[in-house]
């Protein structure tokens, strides 16, 4: 049986993916090659390369993994 977890849809994981994917994490404004971290959710962590993270599931966070120069590789929540 699948794992359903509230207000968090495969829908939302696909939009973030389509807005995300093969884009620079920036601290300025997003565009169509940058993406601003300030637009991202809340509760969201950016897991970079050989990065020691928390094994916590948090269903509602957006975990964005990036590239060693910041480009996002894929985006997945928990």
């Amino acid at each position: 049986m699948p794992l359903v977890v509230p207000d968090v849809s495969d829908n939302e994981r696909a939009s973030w993916e389509a807005k995300l994917l093969g884009k620079k994490l920036t601290d300025s404004t997003s565009n169509n090659v940058s993406f601003a971290m300030k637009d991202l959710p809340a509760v969201h962590r950016v897991i970079k390369p050989g990065m020691a993270m928390t094994m916590d599931y948090k269903p509602d966070r957006l975990n964005v993994h990036v590239d060693e120069d910041g480009t996002v590789t894929g985006v997945v929540y928990g």
